[in-house]
C-alpha cells in the first residue's frame, strides 16, 4: 500500500477529513489526527464494512509547551464543541504533557516528548503509527513504520520504552473481535 492509497482509504471515512479540516482552521500547534481512526477506516475499506465500524474515538495530538491541565482542557472543550455535529468521540491530547499522567494511568514510564510525532512513534502497535494533517496543497502523512502492516491487516508490537504486554493484549483482543481478519503478532 502506498501513502496515497492509505490516504484515499482513510479519507473515505468522512469524519477524518472533517476533523483535519477543523484542525487546520483552528491552527493548533503541531496538530495531527492519529492512530486507530485512520487504520480502522482503512481496514473497513479493505473488508467492505461501514466506514465507522469499530471506531471508538478519533485521536488528535497537538504539541503546546503550556503543560497545564487548564490549557489542555480548554483545547479539548473547544475542539469537542467545534466537532460536536459529527456525533463521534474526540480524544485530544497535548503531547507536551503526556509524561505527566501516563505512568500513573498505564503503569509504565513515559519520557517527555518534543513534538507530536514523538507520540505517534510510541504507540503500542506499529500498524497504528500513523498521523495525517492538512498541509500546503494537500495532506502531510507521518508513518514511521510504513503501510505494509495496515494493508496486510497485521498487528505487530512496537517495542518502545513504554511497551506493556498487558496493554497491547487488551487492545488486540478488542480489535480481533471487530476485525477477525487481522493477524496478531505475539507481544512476548
Amino acid at each position: 500500500m502506498t501513502r496515497d492509497q492509505f490516504l484515499t482509504a482513510a479519507l473515505r471515512n468522512p469524519v477524518n477529513p472533517a476533523i483535519t479540516d477543523e484542525l487546520d482552521r483552528l491552527g493548533l500547534p503541531d496538530a495531527w489526527l492519529v492512530a486507530g481512526c485512520l487504520v480502522q477506516s482503512v481496514w473497513n475499506v479493505l473488508t467492505k464494512r461501514p466506514f465507522d465500524h469499530g471506531i471508538n474515538d478519533y485521536d488528535v495530538f497537538y504539541f503546546d509547551p503550556d503543560t497545564s491541565w487548564e490549557a489542555e482542557d480548554a483545547v479539548i472543550r473547544d475542539l469537542t464543541a467545534r466537532l460536536s455535529h459529527l456525533g463521534v468521540a474526540i480524544e485530544v491530547r497535548n503531547q507536551a504533557r503526556v509524561h505527566l499522567w501516563y505512568p500513573g494511568k498505564h503503569g509504565v514510564p513515559y519520557p517527555a516528548l518534543s513534538c507530536s510525532t514523538d507520540g505517534i512513534d510510541r504507540f503500542l502497535s506499529a500498524n497504528v503509527q500513523v498521523g495525517i494533517r492538512r498541509g500546503a496543497g494537500g495532506y502531510d502523512v507521518y508513518a514511521p513504520s510504513g503501510f505494509d502492516d495496515v494493508a496486510g491487516m497485521i498487528v505487530r508490537p512496537n517495542r518502545t520504552a513504554n511497551f506493556s504486554v498487558a496493554n497491547y493484549m487488551k487492545k488486540v483482543a478488542r480489535w480481533q473481535a471487530l476485525w477477525p481478519e487481522i493477524t496478531v503478532l505475539a507481544a512476548e
